[in-house]
């Protein structure tokens, strides 16, 4: 049965564990990083063009997953490793709501239980601290087609791996690898951000640990309508999540990469998921985009 990109970890329910995973050496990118003021490290991404979506013969693919080429015709930075609890605390501090509810409670832990408005409070905040003005450094959180071709590093594959993936290289529900990868470790909680191997781009966690929050709203036929250029998604929400907020309808956002509690399949570099923007979900989490003026 063809798993649904929300119900793996909406509906699931999940008993936390204890389980570490060792946190792996760092490997040497070579796109310049940067450190900023709350610590975070970001690798520059450099523009270019990819294809974006999975080919047919990719196992478990959606039919929507069409294949197009998109081009980003500026390089920007993005989040070494998803935003850590410490980091989020630093950053929103007087904030209201903006304390760390994070379920795994751990200072190597990414943050979780943060809604994508809260997140993109995140992103305003740390824009405005003065060490960011003085650099002239922009955050925000990375577009959906940011986040693919950050993730894929220049790969073509279902993974930034290859064609499988096993729990010895992200945390996922290892008892269900993708691609013919081996049986492994389900850890049922996040692991500390950095304890897999990184991708080309030196970007560690892009599958599995925490799902991550995008900047655009869900757009179920977005392969399909895709501009060539820097897609931004939608300009308003598409899908209707059917709950409203204040009054107001609510709509999906987009959610990538996959969790903790996820089967291998739903980790892939293409697939998609959604979720509500007003909610707050154990299995979601961010990590940030970051436009440098002049450069």
């Amino acid at each position: 049965m063809k798993l649904q990109p929300i119900a793996a970890f909406v509906f699931v329910g999940v008993i936390a564990g204890s389980c570490r995973v060792p946190a792996v050496e760092p490997e040497i990118s070579a796109n310049p990083v940067i450190t900023n003021s709350v610590g975070m490290k970001l690798a520059q991404i450099p523009a270019g063009t990819f294809v974006m979506g999975s080919p047919r013969r990719e196992a478990e693919r959606d039919d929507k997953e069409e294949r197009h080429e998109v081009t980003l015709t500026k390089p920007f930075y993005l989040g070494v490793y998803e935003v850590t609890q410490p980091q989020y605390v630093e950053v929103m501090n007087g904030v209201r709501d903006g304390n760390n509810r994070s379920t795994f409670q751990g200072n190597d832990l990414p943050v979780e239980n943060v809604e994508w408005k809260m997140a993109k409070v995140f992103c305003e905040r740390l824009s405005e601290r003065p060490e960011e003005v003085a650099a002239k450094r922009k955050y925000r959180l990375p577009t959906e087609a940011e986040w693919e071709y950050a993730c894929r590093a220049g790969t073509a594959t279902a993974f930034y791996f290859g064609d499988s993936l096993s729990s010895s290289q992200a945390n996922f529900n290892g008892e269900y690898p993708a691609g013919g990868g081996e049986t492994g470790k389900y850890l049922r909680q996040t692991a500390p951000v950095g304890s897999y191997p990184p991708n080309a781009f030196g970007l560690y966690d892009m599958h599995g640990n925490v799902a991550e929050w995008c900047a655009d709203w869900y757009d179920p036929e977005f392969y399909a309508n895709s501009p060539e250029e820097d897609p931004l998604g939608p300009p308003f929400g598409v899908l209707s999540t059917k709950f409203t907020n204040n009054g107001n309808q609510n709509f999906f956002v987009v959610i990538r990469g996959g969790c903790w509690v996820d089967e291998g399949r739903a980790c892939r570099s293409a697939y998609r998921y959604r979720a509500m923007p007003n909610t707050q979900y154990r299995l979601i989490g961010f990590r940030v985009a970051c436009d440098v003026e002049g450069e």
